[in-house]
Order: C-alpha cells, then structure tokens, then sequence
C-alpha cells in the first residue's frame, strides 16, 4: 500500500447555507456518480441562463494527478530502515511537522515551531526523491535508492444527503429576488426535463432554505402574538369585540408596509448595471411583528378615551364623543408615530436591518392614518345600536 499520497483537491468546508441558490441534482442508484456530475453541468448551463443569477458553480472536482511513494520492502529491511521513517520524513517534509513552542515577549500566545522544506524544495518528485533519511547504522540514504513515485488519477470526492449520491449547483443573485429565479428555474426544468430518474431540488442547502424555515417560524410567530394580545384585551376590556376593533390597527400596517417597499424600491438605483432593490426580509417580518403591539397602542387608547368622554358627557351622543375623542388625541398620537418613525430613520443605513426601519416607518404612517379613521368608523357601526354608557 502507498505510504504517503498527495491529492489537489480543494477542502470542503461546511458553511451554515452553500449559496443563495442551491440545487440538489440526484440520480437513479444505479448511476455513476460521474453521470450525475454529467445531469449537474446541465442543470449549471440552464441556471447560468436564468436572468439575474450570477457566480454559478458547482461541487464537480477537476481531474488530478497523485503522487504515491512505494517502499521497496527488501531494500528498506536490508538498511534497517522502518516504513514509518520514511513516510515521517516525507510528511515532516511537505505538510510540515509541529516540534515545539518559542515563547516571544511581544506575543501574547505561544508560537509553534513547524519544521517544513522550502516550496522550492518540495516541488517536483526530484526533490522529494532526494531527501534522505538514516539507517540502522546512521548513515543517509536517498529516498530513490529505496522506493519510487508512482503518479495515477486521483479520487473524486463523492457528496451524499440523506444516504443518496448527489451533485451540487450553487449560484448567486444580482439585482432579482431568489423566489423570481426559482420559479424561472422550475419552469425551465418543467419545459426541459432531466433524463429519466434525474431530479433537481431546489430547496436545499441554500439561503431559499433558510428563508422559508425563517419565514414559516416567524409566522407562526405572529399568530401566537395575536392570540396573546387579543386574549390580554379582553381580559382588560371584558369583552369580545371590543379587542377585535383595536387589533384592526394591525393589519392596515401590511396596507403601509408591502407598498411601502415597493415604493422605496423605485428610487433604487442600479449598482455596477444591476438593481439593487430593497427586499422584505426576516427583519422586516420581525418588525411588523414587533409593530403589532405598538400599533395597539393607539388604538387602545382612543377608544378607551372614547368611552370616558361618552360616559361622562351624558349630553354627547357616540358620535359626537367619537368626534371629540379623535380632535384629542390626534397630536399625541401623531407626536407618538413621529418619534417612532425619526428613531427608526437610524437604522435605515444598516445593510441587516434596514428591512426592520422601513417596516417601522412605513407601517406605522399607515397604521397611524388609518387608524384614526377606520377604527372609530368601525367601533360606531358596532356599538351605536347597542351601546348604553353603563357600558362605556
């Protein structure tokens, strides 16, 4: 068996996503892994051709050459010298070998000391043939005078997921949404199919992934919040209607936050030839949820202001009390939204973050607007048939 080999293979390291997009070619278990690299180049060629998809790659190794030491036993054993000598010095050679610490004052850690030839030096297979190494009588022997290289084809590396065979194909976006190149990809994957027993995923391991998980919690998330705050409103109100109309302020946030974006996104302007729009991301959708509860807020209190100025104004019919609350409290509630709004102005530069600033300001301009008009329209239309100030 060889004793030492040397690939040129290029190290997998694992990262939390491959790419933005990524696509999972798999193959009938009878194929050759070098048939499904074959289906990859084709899946390549099509996402190469997909508008806005940039940097496309794939996990396919290039053919290398190895060099194999191989010890003539006869000629070793005769000198006294061990197959752990030699693959030592050879390994000590060109990886390198750790032998030691130096401690340096200007240092605040130890440094290895690694003893390692020159690049110069190990190079070419005549200059690792020429090192040499020592007998069992101490004398030097040259590595050719007991074993020689051999050079063959070196191993692929074989990726597997979930126990199949698989061949990756990674991308990056420019100037388009990841969700627009996938629905373009599975179009095309539709129109041209692979061969018969070929698949290509393509929700894998890339940041598509990611996404919809992060999406998926984040709204499950939301709707926990709801349940929540309308379960806390109605402890607070002992009613079951009420809550409803104050928890309206929360979906006109999405009437303010999703044309919002698309608003931002026109004075976007293009970077190198590409667009470079601003999406709704995770921290966007985080912002929406963490504005619900904000929004809340002023909904929470025109009302219950609504109800004191009709319970103590016998003379005041609801609509008049619906009026007068409204001319009340709308500076406080537009001081409330502007200083949200400034405070979010702050953020809007961060490259993470900036999905959460204009989900704040755009929501909460909407929400605030709308509020003072759709909330109480709606709380007259349900309360002015049945509504005493016993109630209030």
């Amino acid at each position: 068996d060889p004793l030492w080999s040397r690939g040129l293979g290029d190290v997998y390291k694992r990262q939390p996503v491959l790419s933005t997009l990524v696509a999972e070619v798999y193959g009938p278990p009878e194929a050759s892994y070098d048939e499904l690299i074959q289906v990859s180049k084709r899946v390549r060629s099509e996402l190469e051709q997909t508008e806005g998809v940039v940097d496309v790659d794939d996990f396919a190794e290039a053919n290398y050459q190895r060099w194999q030491y191989y010890v003539n036993q006869d000629k070793a054993a005769a000198l006294g010298i061990s197959t752990s000598t030699v693959a030592q010095t050879l390994s000590m050679a060109v990886a390198g070998s750790k032998v030691g610490l130096m401690h340096i004052a200007e240092e605040r850690r130890p440094l290895w000391i690694q003893l390692q030839l020159p690049r110069s030096a190990r190079s070419s297979e005549a200059d690792l043939l020429a090192l040499t190494v020592a007998t069992a009588k101490g004398q030097l022997v040259r590595l050719s005078e007991i074993g020689s290289f051999q050079t063959n084809q070196g191993d692929k590396t074989i990726y597997h997921k979930n126990l199949k065979r698989v061949a990756y194909v990674t991308g990056e976006m420019a100037g388009r949404s990841p969700v627009e190149a996938i629905l373009d990809m599975m179009t095309t994957l539709s129109d041209k199919p692979l061969p018969e027993g070929y698949t290509a995923e393509l929700a894998g391991e890339g940041e598509w992934k990611i996404t919809v998980d992060v999406f998926r919690d984040l709204g499950l998330a939301f709707g926990a919040a709801m349940v929540m705050i309308y379960v806390l409103l109605v402890g607070q109100t002992q009613s079951l209607t009420v809550p409803l109309i104050m928890m309206i302020a929360i979906p006109l946030t999405v009437i303010g936050i999703m044309p919002g974006f698309w608003l931002i996104n026109l004075f976007s302007s293009p970077v190198a030839g590409y667009a470079t729009p601003i999406y709704f991301t995770a921290t966007a959708m985080i912002g929406m949820i963490a504005l619900a509860g904000i929004v809340v807020r002023n909904s929470i209190i025109l009302i219950d202001f609504i109800e004191t100025i009709y319970r103590n104004h016998p003379e005041m019919s609801l609509a008049e009390a619906i009026i007068e609350a409204g001319a009340t409290r709308l500076n406080p509630i537009f001081l409330t939204a502007a200083s949200a709004v400034l405070g979010s102005m702050m953020i809007v530069l961060d490259p993470i973050f900036s999905g959460l600033a204009w989900s704040f300001i755009f929501g909460i301009i909407a929400s605030t607007l709308f509020s003072l008009v759709v909330i109480p329209v709606v709380y007259f239309l349900i309360k002015r048939g049945g509504f005493s100030r016993s109630d209030a």
